[in-house]
């Protein structure tokens, strides 16, 4: 990842306990992570730097479209949710987002979202 004018990397990850101790070591403002990490996945990663740095914002990178995957990254705390399809475009928009205060959520959920919003969680 790189830096671009106005946000800085200070560091980067290969695992889970890794980004761990790096952002407890750094307090960054926002930590990018994946769900998919080992041996700690990204949640469980949101969860301990929620507790760790309660003033980091956490972006959840991730393949993972689903609307489950979304809530359980909520839950464990994430500031917002970012598919990597989506990142190119959208990478520097998320991290204002986030900055700013906001939440941040990939658009393709959007239409799922207000679906279950209005009809309730598919049967499917």
């Amino acid at each position: 990842m790189e830096s671009n004018e106005e946000y800085e990397v200070c560091g980067e990850a290969g695992d889970g306990d890794q980004t761990l101790r790096l952002a407890i070591l750094l307090h960054p403002d926002v930590v990018i992570t994946d769900i998919s990490m080992a041996p700690v996945n990204g949640l469980e990663v949101t969860q301990r730097l929620r507790q760790a740095l309660p003033e980091a914002k956490v972006l959840i990178l991730t393949m993972h479209d689903s609307v489950e995957m979304l809530r359980a990254a909520a839950i464990a705390g994430a500031s917002g949710y970012l598919l990597k399809s989506d990142a190119e475009e959208l990478l520097v928009t998320a991290l204002h987002t986030l900055s700013a205060g906001y939440r941040f959520v990939s658009p393709s959920f959007e239409t799922s979202l207000v679906d279950q919003l209005f009809n309730g969680p598919s049967q499917a």
